[in-house]
C-alpha cells in the first residue's frame, strides 16, 4: 500500500483549493443571468396612467309591445282551459289579419291554469290566465289592432329600442367615448408635464345594457273596446365605455 508524503498532501489541497474558485467564479455569469431574468418578469412600466372615458346617446324608443291577457275560472279544469284557447283564438283571428314584418308581430304569451283548495285541501275550482303579444314599430297598427280585440284587454305595454337603431345608435355613442378618451388621455398627459403618450391596452364595451323597457300599466274598461290604446314612447340612453391605459412620454 503506497504512502504519501507531506508535501503530496499540501500539494493536493492547494490543488482542490483552485479548482472550487474556479467553480465558483463560473458560476457568476450564470446567477447574474437568472436574476436579469427574475428581475424582468417583474418588471412594472412607470408613467402609465389607467383611465376610462363614455359616451351616450338619448334615442327616441321605436318599438312598442303590447301584451293583453285574459282570465277564466270554474269548476272543471278542461272547461276553464277550452274558454281560454277561445278567447286566445279570437284575439289571434284578429291580430294576425293585421300583422306585417317589422311592423307588428303577433305570438301567445304566458299560458296557465291552477287549482284552488278549499278548507279541506281539496279542489275547488281551477284558475286560468292566457297572453297575446303584439310587438313592433309600427305602433298605431299595434294600438288599433288592440282596440279591436273584444276578447283579451291591454295588461301593459312597453316600449324598447330597435336593433336596428341600438347598432346605429351604439356607433354614435362608441365614437363620443374614443374622442373623450383621446381628450383625457392629452389632458392627463400635459398635467403630469409630458408632451406625448402612447395607447397600451383598450377595451370598448355597452355600459350594462340600456335600462328596462318602459312598461304602462293598462286599466281595462268598456270605452276601451274597439278604440285605439294609447300610447306615449320615451326615451333610451345608448351608452358606451372605454377602458384602457397609456404610456405617458
Amino acid at each position: 500500500m503506497g504512502t504519501f508524503s507531506t508535501g503530496s498532501l499540501g500539494r493536493m489541497h492547494r490543488q482542490r483549493k483552485q479548482w472550487l474558485a474556479a467553480a465558483a467564479l463560473a458560476a457568476l455569469p450564470l446567477a447574474a443571468a437568472a436574476q436579469g431574468v427574475s428581475a424582468g418578469a417583474a418588471y412594472v412600466p412607470s408613467n402609465v396612467a389607467q383611465l376610462s372615458a363614455e359616451g351616450s346617446v338619448e334615442v327616441q324608443q321605436d318599438v312598442l309591445r303590447l301584451v293583453l291577457s285574459t282570465t277564466r275560472q270554474g269548476s272543471d279544469a278542461q272547461a276553464v282551459q277550452n274558454q281560454l284557447k277561445q278567447a286566445v283564438d279570437a284575439a289571434l283571428k284578429v291580430a294576425q289579419a293585421q300583422a306585417r314584418p317589422d311592423a307588428m308581430d303577433v305570438h301567445t304569451g304566458n299560458f296557465s291554469l291552477y287549482p284552488s283548495h278549499d278548507r279541506n285541501g281539496k279542489i275547488s275550482q281551477w284558475q286560468g290566465s292566457a297572453e297575446v303579444v303584439l310587438s313592433g314599430k309600427d305602433m298605431a297598427r299595434i294600438s288599433s289592432t288592440a282596440g279591436r280585440i273584444t276578447s283579451m284587454t291591454v295588461a301593459n305595454a312597453g316600449f324598447d329600442i330597435s336593433k336596428e337603431l341600438r347598432r346605429d345608435s351604439e356607433m354614435q355613442a362608441q365614437k363620443l367615448a374614443i374622442d373623450a378618451f383621446r381628450d383625457k388621455a392629452q389632458s392627463i398627459t400635459r398635467s403630469f408635464g409630458f408632451s406625448s403618450y402612447t395607447l397600451r391596452e383598450v377595451s370598448i364595451n355597452s355600459e350594462g345594457g340600456y335600462g328596462a323597457p318602459r312598461m304602462m300599466a293598462m286599466k281595462a274598461s268598456a270605452d276601451m273596446e274597439s278604440a285605439p290604446v294609447p300610447v306615449a314612447p320615451g326615451k333610451s340612453t345608448v351608452r358606451m365605455v372605454v377602458n384602457g391605459s397609456v404610456q405617458m412620454r
